[in-house]
């Protein structure tokens, strides 16, 4: 069998990035192929499994074993596929590391930004090139990735920074944390926020390099937000959780972006919440109380 469109999730073993597989294996045809990816083998041999037996299920599901704070092998999958079938169609950067509130940010530093940030660099860096003319590269953020929500001191690290430039930035920042300088330099307690920030800035960057290039062939390169949504990772952050919403609607705005017949210029590029561009200079310091964040 030919197979005619690729499509690759990573963090997709559970929650939304289980919905975006299943979102996507109903919506594509059955010569197209989407890769389930994961840590754990089991985990998603189980996954893809279980998405190839739904009945709404029309594409190819399979699973992958893909760690992406293991930057080489990024970029070893990006190139086995660019091997294989000449690229890829879709791309789907969901890979997240659960942190409760009660755990110390610090101790957990180094994986919360491994698994968030060097990641989504690797994913734009390796992936970006084999993209095909009328793809779609997005990464999931939040709508707590705008510069309004980090102290103004630190806004002119990433308004308008290059990729290596966010890099050294992130870098610089879990060097803050480790060395208990974060305070001093306006660094926030919560991970959360400058991570977000940095992934849309690092989005931001690529899409400033390739930008006439896409439009011309009908290429989209965003960060999604897809809005507050029920899963064990973000459940114990929140104190009103009475608009959260299950993985499979959350994740069908950010399929439509992927199914779209044409990109909207004005998306491209920037974060996308339900359609619709947050904007980037947006945004307050989040608040925090009693352990929780309150939207």
């Amino acid at each position: 069998m030919t197979t005619s469109r690729i499509a690759l999730v990573t963090g997709a073993n559970q929650g939304l990035g289980r919905a975006f597989c299943e979102g996507l294996a109903a919506r594509m045809d059955p010569q197209d192929l989407v890769l389930l990816t994961g840590r754990s083998q089991q985990r998603v041999a189980d996954a893809a499994r279980e998405v190839t037996q739904l009945s709404a299920t029309r594409a190819r599901v399979e699973g992958r074993v893909l760690d992406v704070t293991d930057t080489d092998a990024i970029a070893r999958l990006a190139e086995d596929l660019r091997a294989r079938y000449a690229g890829v169609d879709v791309v789907i950067s969901n890979a997240v590391a659960r942190l409760l509130p009660k755990e110390s940010q610090a101790e957990r530093a180094d994986e919360f930004i491994d698994v968030s940030n060097t990641a989504t660099h690797a994913i734009l860096r390796s992936f970006g090139p084999v993209l095909r003319p009328g793809g779609r590269l997005l990464v999931v953020a939040s709508s707590l990735g705008t510069l309004g929500h980090l102290d103004a001191r630190l806004h002119h690290l990433f308004d308008g920074a290059s990729l290596d430039q966010v890099e050294y930035t992130v870098e610089s920042w879990r060097s803050a944390i480790h060395h208990k300088t974060t305070a001093e330099a306006g660094w926030p307690l919560w991970l959360n926020v400058p991570s977000k920030v940095a992934q849309v800035a690092a989005v931001r960057a690529i899409a400033a390099e390739r930008r006439a290039r896409d439009l011309a062939d009908d290429t989209l390169v965003a960060a999604v937000c897809p809005g507050m949504v029920d899963t064990a990772t973000s459940r114990p952050w929140f104190s009103d959780y009475s608009q959260a919403q299950p993985p499979a609607r959350a994740a069908e705005p950010v399929l439509d972006l992927v199914f779209a017949e044409h990109v909207d210029p004005a998306l491209y590029g920037e974060l996308v919440r339900f359609g619709k561009v947050v904007p980037w200079h947006d945004g307050t310091p989040p608040v925090e109380q009693d352990g929780m964040l309150v939207p």
